[in-house]
């Protein structure tokens, strides 16, 4: 069976930090998900989407900071297993662990990192008349290429982080930018709600609360929305190209729910060391869980190398924790690990 020193299940940013760890330690690395392409949400959900809050980059495309992950680690050539889904995790009585997925095959491992993000994730879909028949007809639950709504006439329907960032995103682009909301108060970050109340002041798009969905009307594409005022219970009616669904996901931690792992409101119970209650098994990102927890990628990030310096030092425990300076072993020029000891 093929075998690496560590498996990282999640190719999201967590996931992909972690693998550059564990090749900064030089040890091999397999990084398992069920998607066809690396970067988890971020490539998924909101690849145009700008990020603010990555040390060192004032403001950073999602899917830029996507390519730069997976530029950081290529020196040291992990294996990308994707379109796997992890559906069994198991102890070897030798050591070790085998990692079982969706294909059916089997990885060994020394130890295991689990950076999966919020789990199986889908977008928490809308009862509407015509939604069901539209969906991927001009309706949407994510955007997948920004550049697909210029000059387009646009609703978004929703009222936390993702509906306020895209309206503001896409306001330049599209031909105009329709918000609505069921309630009258935004979930999003404070300063976020400012600026998008600011610039329908300025007439750049247009707020509608508390409104909701009612129907969507085309044949073979979207082409009006009939909105209704829940004050009032008064309908209008849009004329629309497209029509963004972006009411939040429903998460659930699929298989990894039944691995033994000790969990809290579908969380990962982890330890100072990124260590779960099963010994050689570490998770980071925001499948995590501890006293004082903050969800943020650059959060992850930290988590990862904590993960991958214990998971190598578990892996082979004559390796310190301590990785040391990174300019002191710099990946340039360091040969990749030898694919011979993967044992393929």
């Amino acid at each position: 069976m093929p075998k690496t020193d560590v498996i990282i299940i999640g190719a999201g940013p967590s996931g992909l930090f972690a693998a550059f760890y564990v090749g900064m330690r030089d040890l091999t690395a397999r990084i398992i998900d069920p998607m066809a392409e690396v970067g988890g949400q971020l490539s998924a959900l909101y690849p145009d989407k700008f990020i603010y809050d990555i040390a060192g980059f004032p403001k950073i495309r999602a899917k830029e900071l996507v390519r730069n992950l997976v530029e950081q680690v290529k020196p040291f050539d992990p294996i990308y297993t994707l379109e796997e889904r992890a559906e069994r995790l198991e102890p070897l009585d030798e050591g070790g662990f085998a990692v079982t997925t969706s294909s059916g095959r089997t990885y060994l491992s020394r130890a295991v990192i689990i950076t999966a993000g919020v789990g199986a994730f889908e977008p928490r879909r809308i009862e509407a008349e015509g939604v069901a028949r539209l969906e991927h007809k001009g309706l949407e639950y994510a955007v997948r290429d920004a550049r697909a709504y210029a000059g387009k006439r646009l609703l978004i329907i929703g009222g936390g982080d993702s509906a306020v960032d895209w309206a503001l995103t896409l306001k330049d682009l599209a031909d105009q930018v329709t918000l609505i909301h069921r309630r009258e108060a935004f979930r999003a970050h404070g300063a976020t709600v400012n600026r998008l109340i600011a610039a329908a002041e300025a007439g750049e798009l247009t707020i509608l609360t508390p409104y909701e969905l009612q129907a969507v009307l085309g044949e073979e594409w979207v082409r009006e929305a009939v909105i209704v005022d829940k004050k009032t219970g008064a309908t209008r009616n849009l004329d629309v190209d497209a029509v963004l669904v972006l009411t939040g996901y429903v998460s659930k931690l699929g298989p990894i729910a039944h691995w033994g792992l000790e969990l809290e409101k579908n969380r990962i119970k982890v330890d100072t060391r990124m260590e779960t209650n099963i010994p050689g098994v570490f998770a980071a990102g925001d499948i995590t869980t501890y006293p004082g927890k903050i969800r943020l990628i650059a959060v992850g990030f930290g988590e990862a190398a904590t993960a991958a310096n214990h998971a190598a030092a578990f892996a082979h425990p004559r390796l310190r924790v301590d990785p040391g300076h990174s300019s002191d072993h710099p990946p340039e020029g360091r040969p990749s690990v030898a694919r011979s000891s993967l044992d393929e």
